[in-house]
This record gives structure tokens, C-alpha cells and sequence, in this order.
């Protein structure tokens, strides 16, 4: 009887220790998601000073972490260089990204931007190491 008692026991200790092991798995964070920009910029005052500004505000509204806000040299290791600015924003996840990107204050923004700017944005998706 002390047998069966000793197996039950090991049975549900296991099943625990499982349980914890796949709630620690699922609770590991995802990669972050990157956006990057690459912007041709025809009038850098107006770009500054009507779009830039709100830009970055807005992307922290929605979560985004800006890490590079690049306008000096770029230097091309492979193909051309993109012409005048480079921004790289980090995500928590794409969801938030398009959540940025189809908002009504985000369009109406880029509106502003288009005027003084060519933009290139795509996102890339992080990966663990």
C-alpha cells in the first residue's frame, strides 16, 4: 500500500514540475520587431520641424522605442546608401506596429510628411540569439 502511495506522489510531483516547466516556456518574451526607415528628405527644416517632432511622439504613444535617429554619414558596406535619414524603431510586437500604422493619427501625420519626404518603412521581426 506505502508503494502505491510512493508512486502516486512521484505521479503528481511530476505532472507539477511539467506544468511549471511549460508556464516558464510560455512566459519567456518574444523578440522584439524592428521598423526601419529609410528617408529621402527634400526640405529638412519643414521635415523637422512640422513632421519629425510629432513622429517620434506618436511612436511612443504606441509603444515604439526609438534606437537610431541617424541624418550623418552613412557608410554604404554593400549597394547605395540610402539618401538622407535613417530611423530604427523597436517593438514589442507587430500588432502594435500596425496598430501605429493604421491609425488615424499616424495618416493624417504622414499627410505632413509626404509633403517634405520619399519614405521606405519595413518591419523585421527579431529573432533569439
Amino acid at each position: 500500500m506505502k508503494t502505491n502511495y510512493k508512486v502516486a506522489f512521484a505521479l503528481l510531483a511530476g505532472i507539477a514540475l511539467g506544468g511549471a516547466a511549460i508556464q516558464g516556456l510560455h512566459a519567456q518574451p518574444k523578440p522584439p520587431v524592428y521598423v526601419i526607415q529609410e528617408i529621402d528628405v527634400s526640405d529638412l527644416d519643414s521635415f523637422l520641424k512640422q513632421y519629425a517632432v510629432q513622429a517620434r511622439s506618436l511612436g511612443r504613444k504606441f509603444g515604439g522605442r526609438l534606437l537610431v535617429a541617424g541624418s550623418g554619414t552613412v557608410t554604404p558596406i554593400e549597394g547605395e546608401p540610402p539618401k538622407s535619414r535613417v530611423i530604427v524603431l523597436q517593438w514589442e510586437s507587430l500588432e502594435k506596429i500596425q496598430a501605429w500604422a493604421n491609425s488615424k493619427e499616424y495618416k493624417e501625420l504622414r499627410k505632413i510628411g509626404d509633403k517634405y519626404a520619399k519614405f521606405r518603412i519595413f518591419a523585421v521581426e527579431g529573432s533569439p540569439l
